[in-house]
């Protein structure tokens, strides 16, 4: 695939690269990472669910956000304070199950009764009565779990545990506007950790990535394209402070302000929701090239 960087409407670099190998746990930053028909490797490759394997995230065990994942020696490692931790195989996976996330029902894997202990022990004791036991799901790669064609125009697209879209796309100018009205309250500067994005861009002004359509990266062996479809409609969990897990309005107050989107019927969105056209195996890098055209709809 051929593109022209330089006569692209908007010009723009990979700032920050992120993957939450558990969904709603703490993310982990990165310099490279490899490109999936599913996003970015390891992103949202395991879940939390309870007993009946309904998932489970921040809105109801905001202690979620101090489990902090990261990679070593082909394992995931996960560290939660007052607790050992827990080392998990990239390759385990102990039984089927089949467990929920928004509207899919999916087959996946159990990871034993080990991580079932460690997530319980960890999040249980503030946990309410049917959040006491917990079990840790792994994605079944072989499992094709579809994007809303709604949003996609009909091209099929995978995700795996997120919560509905492969990559999700914001901007150091979006969050430089937002901490300039947290600051106008008086209230602290947040930083992105809390909007839970996969790519983070800069070079554009705030909130271009609602504006762009498809966008490419000029990684070192091709060329990826990715789309930016849907608006990321915001629950309450950039409330939470990532670094104590303590909820207080004053984020969401914020962007109620201005970010009410009419694509969503007035929903409060930051991000924008995206799928990968072209790219799979290919390594994007922070600081890589980034060309998009506006979208006209």
């Amino acid at each position: 695939m051929t593109f022209d960087f330089n006569a692209a409407d908007v010009s723009a670099r990979i700032h920050q690269l992120w993957v939450y190998p558990v969904k709603s746990c703490a993310g982990v930053a990165l310099d490279q990472a490899v490109l999936t028909p599913t996003g970015l490797e390891w992103d949202r490759s395991w879940m939390v669910v309870d007993a009946q394997g309904e998932f489970v995230t921040q809105r109801e065990l905001p202690r979620m956000a101090l489990i902090q994942p990261s990679f070593r020696m082909g394992q995931l490692v996960l560290r939660a304070p007052g607790m050992l931790a827990l080392h998990l195989a990239l390759d385990a996976a102990e039984s089927p199950l089949t467990v929920r996330v928004w509207d899919d029902t999916v087959e996946a894997w159990d990871m034993g009764d080990l991580a079932a202990q460690w997530f319980s022990d960890f999040l249980g004791p503030d946990a309410p009565a049917d959040l006491k036991r917990l079990r840790l799901a792994r994605f079944d790669p072989e499992v094709k779990r579809l994007c809303s064609l709604k949003w996609t125009g009909g091209r099929e697209s995978l995700t795996q545990f997120a919560d509905g879209f492969g990559v999700l796309v914001t901007s150091t100018a979006s969050l430089d506007e937002l901490n300039a009205r947290l600051a106008k309250a008086g209230e602290t500067p947040v930083d992105l950790r809390r909007f839970r994005p996969n790519i983070v861009l800069s070079g554009v002004e705030s909130h271009d990535e609602d504006r762009i359509g498809a966008w490419r990266v000029q990684a070192d062996d091709g060329v990826a394209a990715l789309e930016n479809v849907k608006p990321c409609a915001r629950c309450p969990i950039p409330n939470i402070d990532p670094a104590t897990a303590t909820s207080t309005p004053a984020v969401g107050d914020a962007m109620q302000a201005y970010r009410a989107d009419p694509r969503l019927d007035g929903a409060i969105t930051f991000g924008m929701n995206a799928i990968v056209l072209e790219g799979d195996g290919l390594v994007l890098k922070v600081g890589q090239a980034v060309g998009a055209d506006w979208r006209f709809d």
